[in-house]
């Protein structure tokens, strides 16, 4: 009668030769997670010791601008008279979802404030010769002026802010790994085209047309001309 010889090498045991190196893993992994909670740490204890007096400036913002000198780029000559100008501040409330996704996965929702000015001005430069006309005294003058037109909407940045800006999951993260200058455009586009819409709808032009009006009645009756009158038509073409 023969026996079987059965092996009892610890080495022989089905996946016991893996084990050392699941231990030389996670070995290898806690350092890497002992950094990260230093670091969380710190800066937790970083944003309480701000709170106290004294020790605030461990951990204090220092701000450094190192942006180059401005560089001329061109000179454009100005031949308009801005004759009025307006204040303008609207609420943009700008909304963006996905189309299969809830709020709270993808989409982000800003409410923004934007102020900001438009100009109304008056091209004189465009008064041809059969603009001006002048009796023969020099007492009366008559003038032909193009219609006044409004100027491109210039947001102020010291007035303007965001109130509120609600992102999903995935924007968050997206935001993490990279910045996303884009909304901020859009929310700023978005103000500007509204400020634009309601200064074309405020009769600024016309205030800009009265205004340059008065100015040259002034001009001229200083000059010693009795009557001046002003008329505003579209260019020719």
């Amino acid at each position: 009668m023969t026996s079987t010889d059965v092996r009892t090498d610890s080495t022989g045991e089905p996946g016991h030769g893996s084990t050392p190196r699941r231990r030389a893993r996670m070995r290898g992994c806690l350092p890497f997670a002992g950094v990260c909670a230093a670091a969380l740490v710190l800066l937790l204890l970083g944003s309480r010791l701000s709170l106290l007096p004294g020790l605030g400036g461990l951990f204090e913002e220092k701000t450094t601008d190192r942006s180059g000198p401005a560089v001329l780029k061109s000179i454009q000559d100005m031949s308009a008279y801005e004759a009025a100008s307006g204040n303008f501040q609207v609420v943009v409330d700008l909304e963006k979802d996905a189309k299969f996704l809830p709020d709270a996965i993808r989409g982000t929702r800003t409410l923004y404030v934007g102020a900001g000015t438009v100009g109304a001005s008056v091209d004189l430069g465009k008064v041809g010769a059969d603009g001006v006309t002048v009796n023969e005294d020099r007492t009366t003058a008559e003038l032909v002026l193009p219609h006044a037109v409004l100027g491109k909407p210039a947001l102020d940045p010291d007035r303007s802010y965001a109130v509120s800006k609600q992102r999903g999951l995935l924007d968050r993260l997206g935001d993490f790994f990279s910045d996303n200058p884009g909304s901020e455009q859009a929310v700023n586009k978005l103000a500007a085209r509204h400020i634009g819409e309601a200064a074309e709808e405020s009769g600024l032009t016309k205030r800009a047309e009265k205004n340059t009006t008065s100015m040259l009645q002034g001009l001229l009756g200083s000059l010693g001309f009795e009557r001046v009158t002003v008329r505003y038509t579209d260019p020719p073409g």
